[in-house]
């Protein structure tokens, strides 16, 4: 045997569960390769079209995965302390090798995951996959409470996050963040003194942070992730194999002439015959692998790419360290809360004596009674089996234009909190310079 053959002998044994030769290889490779017992052995063509879920939530666990790997090199060169922790990440700015575009990955990723969740959220809601179709025992509500919860950890865990810069950037927002969760009646400063650990934003507050970001929040979200994840396996898979289940017609099957159809079974010779139905359900299966893995590493590469290119065009900003005592006009909340701080100047009007608290109305009203509406919804939505599955369904047009409302409304927000909000929240349009205000101290 030549080497060139050897060598293709070797890789054959070693990878051929990821390049199957034929069907019975591609069942085999589900289950034999651990990391393939993932996924089903056949799915169907709907499941892995790019124009149905877009891949959005195998764009956001690969964001994850992103986090994870720059994380763990961060955490090598972190100093989680008052006194170092803005000079550590100075150094990895300045003086490690490609710590700037490491640094840059991490926080691109993280950006990019908190829109890219809150879109496929979307995706699930216009579609209606949270609705249970022809599978038995679905629970899919249970999983769009999940994909929320899912949602909510990634918002926190990007807001531990921002603090551990330990510059006025970090500082400023966190404050504005956490003032705004103290304005919850009863509970609003007991959590905020919970969440840093006193008063003020100290040592208490970097610490806590840090282990938050570091730890308890990936391993939770890591957890929901699977148990997402196998959800969707055991409702069936993605709501488009309903939809295209209602859509098989059953086909006449002709008797095979050698057999004989009774009560009793099969029996040889032809004295009594009767038509067969049935649903050909191979017409719109595929193997899972290598047509769904290779989209999965397709897409896992592309979302890398996009990460680097981002990262080298904007860089990671840096601003001075973290001063108590300087206070920047205006301080922002983080962006993916900024839409929240826009409502709290909104809804903070004064009638004479009387003030009405926009941060409790706008910071903690709003956004409670926006969760428990979606949690809600998968169980007052009655709508159709018809409509599971299907991108703006006509039965589901009114409601679908409702969240769409409430999406835009909370996109143009944080516009306006981006780019068009000044020195002491005033409005100014893009075309207008701000004033030059003085540095309060």
């Amino acid at each position: 045997m030549s080497f060139i053959a050897s060598v293709k002998n070797i890789y054959h044994k070693l990878l051929w569960t990821w390049n199957p030769g034929s069907e019975k290889e591609a069942g085999d490779a589900i289950v034999k390769n651990l990391m393939l017992h993932w996924f089903p052995n056949k799915i169907s063509k709907g499941s892995v079209s790019w124009k149905y879920s877009l891949w959005l939530g195998t764009i956001s666990f690969v964001l994850f995965m992103i986090l994870v790997f720059t994380g763990l090199v961060l955490m090598f060169l972190y100093v989680p302390s008052v006194e170092r922790a803005y000079s550590s990440v100075k150094d990895i700015e300045f003086v490690v090798s490609f710590g700037w575009l490491l640094r840059a990955m991490h926080r691109i990723a993280a950006h990019l995951m908190v829109a890219l969740v809150f879109l496929h959220m979307m995706r699930v809601f216009l579609t209606g996959a949270y609705k249970n179709g022809t599978s038995t025992d679905a629970k899919r509500p249970l999983n769009w409470i999940v994909g929320l919860v899912l949602l909510v950890l990634t918002l926190l865990l990007s807001f531990t996050g921002y603090l551990l810069p330990w510059d006025q950037l970090a500082y400023w927002a966190i404050t504005v963040g956490t003032n705004i969760a103290s304005s919850a009646p009863l509970i609003g400063k007991g959590t905020r003194f919970f969440l840093l650990g006193s008063n003020e934003i100290n040592q208490n507050a970097l610490i806590r942070f840090y282990v938050l970001h570091v730890f308890f929040l990936p391993m939770i979200v890591l957890f929901l992730f699977s148990y997402h994840m196998w959800r969707v396996r055991k409702d069936g898979g993605l709501a488009i194999v309903d939809r295209e289940a209602l859509e098989e017609k059953t086909e006449q099957t002709p008797p095979v002439k050698t057999k004989t159809y009774s009560l009793l079974g099969i029996t040889s010779g032809a004295t009594v015959h009767v038509q067969n139905t049935m649903v050909d359900e191979e017409k719109n299966s595929i193997p899972a692998v290598p047509n769904l893995t290779r989209r999965i590493w397709l897409v896992t590469l592309f979302t890398v790419l996009v990460v680097v290119v981002l990262s080298i065009l904007f860089r990671a900003p840096l601003e001075a360290p973290a001063n108590p005592s300087v206070t920047p006009n205006p301080a922002k909340a983080p962006w993916y809360f900024l839409w929240l701080q826009e409502i709290v100047t909104d809804t903070t009007i004064n009638l004479g004596i009387i003030t009405i608290n926009g941060a409790f109305i706008g910071g903690i009203v709003l956004p409670a009674v926006l969760i428990m509406l979606a949690v809600w919804w998968p169980y007052r939505d009655s709508s159709s089996i018809n409509s599971v599955g299907v991108w703006f369904a006509p039965e589901r047009r009114r409601q679908n234009m409702v969240f769409i409302a409430i999406c835009v409304m909370i996109i143009i927000f944080t516009i306006i909190g981006t780019y068009l909000r000044g020195p002491y929240w005033n409005f100014y349009f893009p075309w207008e310079d701000w004033p030059t205000m003085p540095v309060r101290f």
